[in-house]
């Protein structure tokens, strides 16, 4: 009995820094969050308590637009990303000749630092100046400067680019990472059989890779949703809105406005459609773990 008391006070002992973590780091300024979200809470020393109020004012025509903009946002930015890292993957694991140095070139998007490269894309954009506008016009596309970032449907697209862009690295690399560990057996008994590329690659490659998809296309997923610094120094949201997503317009009412209540109300939607999309993940990843066992 003494033996037993000391091994679990010793195991939970152990376990004390990660708890006290998970409650200091997460599990508070969530529930703070969510007890913000029912007052008026400003500048003011004292907020009131409102009840539902923050959220019945944020569920009008506008926020589902915003909505709906995030998630047009998210999808055609984690599909682009998953396509061109997909297919970069493949390329970068044939073997020709200088194919370190190809991967070390798809590197520098998500080694520069962030900002670096969404102001040197904030350039190109550039009516005037920018090196997009200067070759179109030089090549006949347009008649005169285009400025991107100018026209709402121009930026939203702009603002997937360059999201893109700096997101594509990272998927190349895992999963290049996941066909390497795939066994080359398989390829060899494919080709013996005389299997073309296109085939071992939809049914060798693909369905190999899935487990590493899904779990990138998560994680990309949630980077996506709460991505900030792209939109902000690319467009602040604007024009007119056209690029505000959920968490622009959260950080635009909690910390422009000053209106923290209705702003934690917003934090509390996005936590639920993050929630709602990792259930949808956990789902998913159990549901090939059994077709595996089978």
């Amino acid at each position: 009995m003494t033996q037993s008391r000391a091994a679990w006070f010793f195991a939970w002992t152990l376990l004390a820094p990660a708890i006290l973590y998970v409650l200091v780091i997460v599990a508070w300024p969530l529930v703070e969050t969510f007890r913000l979200s029912f007052t008026n809470a400003s500048l003011r020393r004292t907020s009131d308590y409102v009840g539902w109020a923050n959220y019945e004012r944020i569920f009008d025509w506008r926020f589902m637009e915003i909505i709906i903009r995030t998630l047009t946002w998210t999808f055609f930015s984690v599909l682009l990303k998953m396509i061109i890292g997909t297919f970069g993957a493949v390329l970068l694991n044939c073997a020709v000749p200088g194919r370190n140095l190809f991967r070390i070139l798809t590197m520098p998007p998500w080694v520069v630092p962030m900002a670096i490269g969404i102001f040197m894309w904030g350039w190109m954009y550039n009516g005037q100046f920018g090196m997009i506008s200067g070759l179109l016009q030089r090549f006949g596309f347009v008649d005169g400067p285009v400025a991107f970032l100018a026209y709402g449907r121009s930026a939203f697209w702009a603002t997937i680019v360059t999201d893109v862009w700096i997101g594509v690295p990272m998927v190349t690399i895992y999963f290049l990472a996941a066909i390497q560990a795939i066994p080359r057996d398989l390829y060899e008994a494919a080709w013996t059989d005389g299997a073309s590329r296109w085939y071992r690659f939809r049914r060798i490659t693909l369905p190999l890779m899935m487990p590493a998809m899904i779990t990138m296309s998560m994680l990309s997923l949630i980077a996506t949703f709460n991505s900030f610094d792209i939109i902000w120094i690319l467009t602040q949201g604007g024009p007119s809105g056209s690029t505000t997503t959920m968490i622009i317009d959260t950080y635009s009412v909690a910390i422009g406005s000053r209106r923290y209540g209705e702003g934690a109300a917003r934090a509390v939607v996005i936590c639920i459609f993050l929630s709602l999309f990792c259930v949808a993940y956990f789902r998913m990843t159990r549901r090939l773990a059994r077709m595996d066992r089978v």
